[in-house]
This record gives C-alpha cells, sequence and structure tokens, in this order.
C-alpha cells in the first residue's frame, strides 16, 4: 500500500501497469487511463480527475471524500460498493451511463452537464443535489430522496412522485411530462 500526496499523474495508461493500492491525498489525475482497475480498499480525499477513462472501476471498499470528475468516462461503475463514511463526488461533463448509486448519501451533489442514462439512484438521499443540463434517459428513481433537488434543466428523466420523496425539488415546465409519465397523460 501507497502513500502519496499532491502528486499528478499524466497520460498513464493504468492498463498497462496497475496503478497501486493506498492513500492519495490532493493527487491529479488528467487523461490516464483506469477502466477496469480494482482498486479495493483504497483511499482517495481531495483528488481530480480530468478526462480520464474510469469506466468499470472496482470500487470495494474506496473511500472517495472530496472526490472531482471532469469531462470523464465512468461507465457502469458501482458507487454503492464505496465507503459511505465521508463520500462526497462532484461530476462536471461526464458520461456516467449504466452506473449505480444505489442507497447512497448524496446530498448536495452537483452533477453538471453529465450523461446518466440507465443509471441507478433507487434508496438514495439526493436532497439538494443539482442536475444542471443532465441527461437522465432511463435513469431509475425508486424511493429516492429528491427533496430540493433542481431538474430545472435537466432533460429525459420520468420521476414517480408517489414513490419518491420530491418536496421543494425544481422542475421547469419542460420537464412536466417526466413526472406525469405514469399516468400515460400527454402534455402538448
Amino acid at each position: 500500500m501507497v502513500d502519496i500526496e499532491g502528486q499528478s499523474f499524466k497520460n498513464i495508461d493504468f492498463s498497462l501497469e496497475a496503478i497501486k493500492k493506498g492513500e492519495y491525498n490532493k493527487c491529479v489525475f488528467i487523461q490516464c487511463n483506469l477502466s477496469e482497475q480494482d482498486l479495493t480498499d483504497s483511499n482517495f480525499s481531495e483528488c481530480e480527475f480530468h478526462a480520464c477513462n474510469l469506466s468499470m472501476l472496482n470500487l470495494h471498499g474506496v473511500a472517495l471524500r472530496n472526490i472531482k470528475f471532469k469531462d470523464c468516462k465512468l461507465l457502469g461503475v458501482h458507487f454503492e460498493h464505496c465507503n459511505e463514511f465521508l463520500f462526497e463526488v462532484g461530476f462536471e461533463n461526464c458520461q456516467l451511463d449504466l452506473s449505480s448509486f444505489y442507497k447512497l448519501g448524496l446530498k448536495k451533489t452537483l452533477f453538471k452537464t453529465c450523461s446518466l442514462h440507465e443509471v441507478d439512484f433507487t434508496l438514495c438521499d439526493l436532497s439538494q443535489a443539482v442536475f444542471d443540463e443532465c441527461s437522465l434517459m432511463g435513469a431509475t428513481f425508486d424511493n429516492t430522496k429528491l427533496e430540493a433537488c433542481d431538474f430545472r434543466t435537466a432533460v429525459h428523466y420520468a420521476i414517480n412522485p408517489e414513490i419518491n420523496k420530491i418536496k421543494k425539488a425544481k422542475f421547469s415546465v419542460q420537464g412536466l411530462p417526466g413526472l406525469l409519465y405514469q399516468y400515460g397523460i400527454e402534455v402538448e
């Protein structure tokens, strides 16, 4: 196990030589390929990932504390396997299709210009989260806490108000069909 602080990793293909497990504090990863890497029991604190491929990453027991992802590809990532203690992430211009946040606490999480197709938010606490210009086609919201969430610029979502907590959530008029889909109502 390594203990690395304040280091930058640029243009590294970790599929050729696996990333070392350990503690990464205030590190920056730029244009790295971490797809299918096994990060079991590693810890990342105050790290940033820019233009990285993190698809199908194994996050069993991984701590993600105050992590920023920008311009990253995170296809099929099971964030629910992470250590929940102090879990905090933010995403900007990321592709998170087919990923899962099942049962995670994501209060105040920012999703900015992200593709979240077929993402599982079942039983999540997304209170005060912001989905700014995100596409949520096929995303699952089931018994999800969405109180005070901001969906005003999000598109392609389908949220059933009867099985989710949406008090004080913000939606645009254009988003109303996504709240009424289960009734078979056509809004023109």
